[in-house]
């Protein structure tokens, strides 16, 4: 588990800064403005995991390496976003999947910490929304997370609850995070393709009185 748990943080934190490096270049930015994004995209949800479980040390505190992953993900985009036809499709796409990474990254840190079935759920939609909604607030985009009409809080949510319903049915966690893991993905996927989404509030004229 505890291997699996590191594969995770490893490809979240890649992935993630790779699309922090892209808003970076959205907005024009020098290279310290991409490895600060990148950085701070990378491991925004999952400090702020570690710091409510209080666990011993933040993940990449624990490892540095992380932070130089981050770094080498700035250095490459800084270099190559200009080949891209259209970066915020890549940025779309390359955020699914790092959500889908993200998320069961949470689950598995929160199962390993023993805490209940709800802060499991929580800790994964953290781990996987944080570091987006910091990196969309501070590039001046429009957050993704809470969007009207995208599948994002929603995706994270229901693959973090589809790893608990799935190890209280008795598969291994191994399984579970996989699940979580596609479901996430699924979710977030059907959004961008073919447009899913979840009924927003719309608002009502008030009541008056006969």
């Amino acid at each position: 588990m505890p291997v699996l748990v590191w594969t995770l943080d490893y490809a979240s934190v890649l992935i993630f800064a790779l699309t922090g490096a892209l808003v970076a270049s959205r907005q024009q930015l020098d290279l310290v403005g991409f490895i600060f994004m990148a950085a701070m995209t990378a491991v925004g949800g999952g400090t702020l995991r570690d710091l409510i479980l209080n666990r011993d040390l933040v993940f990449w505190v624990a490892r540095p390496s992380m932070i130089m992953v981050a770094t080498l993900a700035a250095f490459v985009v800084f270099w190559t976003a200009h080949l891209m036809e259209s970066r915020y499709r890549v940025l779309l796409w390359l955020d699914a999947l790092a959500l889908a990474i993200a998320v069961p990254a949470g689950v598995a840190v929160a199962l390993a910490s023993g805490v209940s079935p709800l802060i499991v759920v929580i800790m994964g939609v953290i781990t996987g929304t944080f570091g987006g909604l910091m990196r969309d607030v501070v590039g001046n985009e429009v957050p993704l997370g809470l969007k009207a009409g995208e599948l994002y809080l929603t995706a994270a949510f229901g693959g973090a609850v589809m790893a608990v319903l799935l190890v209280w049915l008795g598969l291994g966690r191994g399984e579970a995070l996989l699940g979580c893991g596609v479901t996430t993905f699924s979710l977030r996927a059907g959004s961008l393709i073919w447009g899913w989404k979840l009924p927003g509030y719309r608002p009502r004229p008030p009541r008056t009185r006969g």
